[in-house]
């Protein structure tokens, strides 16, 4: 198996390594930012059919080897990212920052001149590492239910070449 890190178009075969990355993420990086019980409500929920097919239109996965290991989604009509999670295991080998990048390219190819995102209080470090402005304490309404503090941040972009 190679260690060789590769980003490509998620599938509706990719939802369930989605899904369990994105718990794995939230519960061991958001610990201490919120509170056990929302923690608890955000990663109990049962995805469904509508969250497999977001994940066929909308994400993207970075593999190592044939094993998928982050994720991320961009709507390329309104330029909202969402869903960047890494799996714990694979921090800190820069896969956030080649999936920002790559989900950055794509809109700058759509011809879009901003990206934003609601960051989690734990990313905001990460985002503005790549460029993202924002402060104000906002609520994000997760799709389990529960509502979290967030900081709406946004990202200008160049012009597509």
């Amino acid at each position: 198996m190679t260690n060789e890190i590769k980003i490509r178009k998620a599938t509706a075969a990719d939802a369930q390594a989605i899904f369990d990355i994105r718990i794995a993420a939230i519960n061991g990086q958001c610990t201490g930012h919120y509170p056990a019980h929302d923690l608890e409500v955000w990663t109990t929920w049962n995805w469904s059919q509508p969250f497999v097919q977001m994940i066929a239109d909308k994400a993207y996965v970075a593999t190592v080897g044939d094993k998928v290991v982050a994720s991320g989604m961009v709507d390329l009509g309104s330029g909202q990212v969402d869903a960047v999670f890494v799996h714990p295991s694979q921090m800190r080998r820069g896969i956030g920052r080649m999936m920002m990048a790559y989900l950055e390219h794509l809109a700058i190819g759509a011809g879009l001149a901003q990206l934003k995102l609601d960051a989690t209080l734990n990313a905001v470090p990460f985002y503005r590492s790549l460029g993202f402005v924002g402060d104000t304490v906002s609520s994000y309404c997760s799709s389990s239910g529960v509502s979290l503090a967030c900081i709406p941040m946004i990202k200008r972009l160049p012009a597509s070449q």
